[in-house]
């Protein structure tokens, strides 16, 4: 399947936040901090992420699967690769 790579540059903001929140629970590991502490940092990186991940689900899917569909491309091809896409994410 082929398609215009989208950027998602707007993410990088959120992703360096996300890299000094790491860095900052590393050291509160290293600091060995009370552990609800540190489970809250962790949980605010995984509602970050997800955000970004969320972010940029939609993306793809108002740009590359709504061309793909405007084009009248492989529509299965291209409902296929969002249900292996969703199978991986599984929680």
């Amino acid at each position: 399947m082929t398609h215009q790579p989208l950027s998602h540059m707007d993410e990088m903001p959120r992703l360096n936040r996300i890299s000094g929140q790491i860095e900052g629970i590393k050291k509160m590991i290293t600091e060995q901090r009370y552990c609800p502490e540190i489970m809250i940092q962790l949980r605010a990186v995984r509602s970050a992420l997800k955000a970004v991940e969320s972010n940029i689900l939609d993306r793809h899917l108002q740009h590359c699967v709504a061309q793909a569909f405007a084009a009248d491309t492989d529509r299965t091809a291209q409902i296929d690769e969002l249900k292996k896409l969703f199978n991986r994410f599984e929680d």
